[in-house]
């Protein structure tokens, strides 16, 4: 499959030919991660800390791309696929002590990854958009990788799962730590990009970039389903 030019690196570049990829949609599980109420609202959590300390205007584009774009698509493909009966799961981010002590290093430092977010809170809580159904499975982090320190490589495994859809955000951290660590431990995966977000969307490109071909299909929404369906390989 022809990769979108603009996230091939310097690696693949001069390629001229790209193997198929084909998936099994029953081997087929989506992963959305950290898509919840803390970082993605307007009016909770990260940003009205961001509005206190007067950084809100370099957050709007990080918003209204996850208003206008990410959220519709994880919606669309949360909806794909419940409705073929294929396997969705999710990712968060959420410490299971009340005094936050589970959590992993990274969280527990100062600046951007001091991350505190109580597991039996509103903040913890994926968007009311994309709020798992009782029998789906959500799996609970301290840091980047959904695959670090959780099990959740091992269930997909016992199901059956060898290729992982992965959407969220933030895409140059926890998507992509999440990414790279079930392309290391055997997954195919595939990367939605207009399912992702970062901060900056020189970020989101820079790192789609660099895992394009090596960790990742990187496709879009569309892209993805037609992958699915047989209709693109």
């Amino acid at each position: 499959m022809k990769p979108n030019p603009k996230y091939l690196s310097f690696y693949y570049e001069t390629m001229t030919e790209f193997p198929d990829f084909v998936v099994d949609p029953k081997k087929t599980a989506l992963l959305i991660v950290d898509m919840q109420k803390e970082f993605v609202l307007r009016d909770f959590g990260d940003a009205l800390k961001f509005k206190e300390a007067g950084e809100w205007e370099r957050w709007i584009p990080f918003h209204d791309r996850l208003d206008d774009i990410v959220i519709p698509n994880n919606v669309k493909l949360l909806n794909y696929f419940r409705e073929k009966g294929m396997l969705a799961t999710f990712g968060r981010i959420a410490c299971l002590r009340p005094d936050g002590e589970d959590r992993a290093p990274v969280q527990k430092s100062e600046g951007w990854n001091g991350i505190y977010v109580y597991v039996n809170s509103r903040e913890a809580e994926m968007i009311d958009e994309l709020t798992p159904l009782p029998e789906e499975i959500v799996v609970n982090k301290t840091t980047d990788s959904v695959t670090l320190g959780t099990n959740y490589s091992q269930l997909i495994r016992n199901i059956g799962i060898d290729t992982v859809v992965v959407t969220g955000i933030v895409t140059d951290q926890c998507v992509a730590g999440t990414v790279r660590s079930l392309a290391d431990e055997g997954f195919r995966v595939i990367c939605v990009e207009d399912a992702c977000a970062a901060p900056d969307i020189a970020l989101h490109d820079a790192e789609l970039k660099i895992m394009n071909q090596i960790y990742c299909q990187v496709l879009s929404t569309e892209e993805t389903i037609d992958v699915i369906e047989g209709r693109l390989k």
